[in-house]
C-alpha cells in the first residue's frame, strides 16, 4: 500500500520534477558548489525526494503540501539557496536579498501514478465498491 502524507483534513501525495539553471548557465560556478548544493537544498526543510545536479541545471523530485502553490515553493527554495550562496561563497555576512544565482524560469511536471495503474483503478473500481458495500453487510 502506497504511504501517503496527511494534513488535519487531508491524505496527499503530491510530487513534482523541477528543473532550474544558474543564471547564464554559469557552469563554473557549479563546479565550487555542486557538492554544497545538495546539502543546502535539504537544509531548508523542504521534502526532496530525489535530487541529480548537473553541470549546468539542478533536477530535483519535490514532495510538496497541497496547501502550497508549486510556484511558491521553487521560489523558495531558490530564493534561500541563492543567499546562502551568497553568503558562504560571496563574503556576505549579513542578511540581504537582491543576490541572482538562478535563472527566472523553471520546469515542473507533475509526477504522479502511473496511467495504467488509473485505468485499472477506474475500471475495477465498480467492482471494488460493491465488494466493500458487501463486507460492511457481512460484518454489520
Amino acid at each position: 500500500m502506497k504511504d501517503y502524507q496527511s494534513l488535519s483534513h487531508t491524505r496527499w501525495d503530491c510530487k513534482y520534477h523541477v528543473v532550474f539553471i544558474p543564471k547564464r548557465r554559469k557552469k563554473r560556478i557549479f563546479g565550487v558548489l555542486r557538492r554544497h548544493l545538495g546539502e543546502m537544498f535539504h537544509e531548508l526543510e523542504s521534502k526532496i525526494v530525489e535530487g541529480h545536479l548537473m553541470g549546468d541545471h539542478v533536477h530535483i523530485c519535490i514532495s510538496i503540501p497541497p496547501k502550497y502553490a508549486v510556484s511558491n515553493v521553487v521560489g523558495y527554495l531558490k530564493g534561500k539557496s541563492a543567499i546562502q550562496i551568497a553568503r558562504k561563497y560571496g563574503d556576505r555576512q549579513k542578511n540581504f536579498t537582491g543576490e541572482h544565482s538562478w535563472d527566472r524560469g523553471y520546469f515542473v511536471s507533475t509526477v504522479g501514478l502511473d496511467e495504467n495503474m488509473v485505468r485499472t483503478y477506474i475500471r475495477n473500481q465498480e467492482e471494488e465498491d460493491e465488494r466493500y458495500d458487501q463486507m460492511k453487510l457481512e460484518m454489520g
